[in-house]
């Protein structure tokens, strides 16, 4: 009795130390995604990017795969830059990634753009996809100019010609674009195309559409998966 009871004992405890493994592999195995950074516009803020979430968790994403920065917009995008490099570090840090993903949305692509050319963010970041991004301004920004950062989002501002001098997708970073002809914020539209990525033309898409639009951003986080 007491030979069957020990075999009975081994065989469940060899079948919990299965179930334990199984768990801890299924829990590796769920973190595959290189963590995403969603970056808001001009007078938005991280609620921007409810839909976004709802579209790559559909995709397999975790909740804490998806991380949206929350910034000062008013304040230089040199400063909010800044902001951004920290909190990817605190990303990076959280999540034992090497690497980002960055999805921008309007003067987003202006923080962006400076947080890799001229604070050293681009090692750090995988992809970066720009939807309707201010990359090389935009002449809506002239209504705004009372602060810092309409200003530096007003084409060939010296903020915009430092982030476009050279090479505008620089490193191994994977960049693409999407813009549209009926935007209305991005004046002209095409001032988000960046030289070197892969540049989307969405046939008809407002400014804030983008921020709802799941056929885009389900098409960006097809980009993230490349």
């Amino acid at each position: 009795m007491r030979r069957t009871l020990g075999t009975v004992l081994a065989a469940a405890l060899a079948a919990l130390t299965c179930l334990l493994a199984a768990g801890q592999t299924s829990t590796a195995n769920a973190a595959t995604h290189v963590p995403v950074v969603f970056v808001h516009g001009y007078t938005g803020s991280s609620s921007n990017w409810a839909t976004a979430k709802t579209v790559f968790a559909a995709g397999g994403y975790t909740s804490g795969e998806l991380n949206a920065f929350d910034y000062n917009w008013a304040q230089s995008n040199k400063s909010s830059a800044a902001s951004l490099k920290s909190y990817i570090q605190q990303v990076l840090a959280r999540t034992g990634a090497s690497q980002v993903d960055i999805v921008n949305h309007s003067m987003g692509g202006l923080v962006s753009d400076w947080y890799i050319h001229e604070l050293g963010g681009q090692p750090y970041v995988r992809h970066l996809a720009s939807i309707a991004g201010a990359n090389h301004g935009t002449t809506f920004a002239s209504a705004c100019t009372i602060y810092p950062s309409c200003v530096e989002m007003l084409p060939g501002s010296a903020f915009i010609q430092t982030v476009t001098s050279g090479d505008e997708t620089p490193g191994a970073t994977k960049y693409a674009t999407w813009s549209s002809p009926c935007d209305g914020v991005i004046v002209p539209y095409t001032s988000t195309r960046l030289n070197g990525a892969t540049n989307n033309t969405v046939a008809c898409q407002t400014h804030i559409g983008y921020l709802t639009d799941t056929a885009t951003l389900t098409a960006v986080r097809s980009f993230l998966a490349t």
